[in-house]
C-alpha cells in the first residue's frame, strides 16, 4: 500500500492545499494530512481548530483522507505512519528553495521515504493562507480561496477579534 504525507500548519486550509490533495490521491493508495502542531510559525488557530477546518474541507470537495497531527520532526512521523512519500506543493521558486533545502534534511533523516512536489495549479499559484488571513480581516471576499466552512470560521474568527 503506498501511504503518502501531506504536511502543514494548514493555518487554514485553502483551495491550493485542497488542489494537492485531490492530485496525490490519484497518485496513492492512502494520503493522510498531516496538520503540524507547532508553536514556532504562531498559527492563529489552535491544531484542533485547523483540524476541525481540514475534515471539513476535505468533506464538502469528497476527498476521502485520514486527518491526523504531529509535532517534532516530520521524518520520524512519516516512518511512524509507514509513509513511502512526503508530498509538498509549490507555488513559486522561493517555495522551491526552501523545500528543496529541507527534502535534502529529511533525506539525511529518513532515506527510504521519498519526497514528492507538486507545483500548484496555476489558479492557486498566488495564494497562501496568510494572504487569505489578510484578506478575511480586512472583510474582503475569499470564497473561492477557501472551502465554505472554512470561511465561515474566517469570518466568525475576525468579527470577534474586532
Amino acid at each position: 500500500m503506498k501511504i503518502a504525507i501531506y504536511p502543514g500548519t494548514f493555518d487554514p486550509i485553502t483551495m491550493g492545499h485542497l488542489d494537492v490533495a485531490a492530485r496525490v490521491l490519484k497518485l496513492v493508495d492512502k494520503l493522510i494530512i498531516a496538520v503540524a502542531d507547532v508553536d514556532l510559525t504562531k498559527p492563529t488557530f489552535s491544531c484542533e481548530e485547523r483540524i476541525g477546518m481540514v475534515k471539513s474541507s476535505l468533506a464538502e470537495y469528497g476527498l476521502d483522507t485520514e486527518v491526523d497531527s504531529f509535532s517534532g520532526l516530520l521524518m520520524d512521523y512519516a516512518s511512524s505512519r509507514g509513509a513511502q512519500m512526503v508530498v509538498r506543493g509549490l507555488r513559486a521558486m522561493s517555495d522551491f528553495e526552501y523545500e528543496f533545502q529541507m527534502a535534502l534534511m529529511n533525506r539525511r533523516l529518513a532515506p527510504q521515504i521519498e519526497e514528492v512536489f507538486l507545483a500548484s495549479d496555476q489558479r492557486f499559484i498566488f495564494l497562501s493562507s496568510s494572504l487569505v488571513k489578510e484578506l478575511a480581516s480586512l472583510g474582503g471576499d475569499i470564497h473561492e480561496f477557501v472551502a465554505p466552512s472554512v470561511e465561515k470560521v474566517l469570518r466568525e474568527h475576525f468579527r470577534r477579534a474586532e
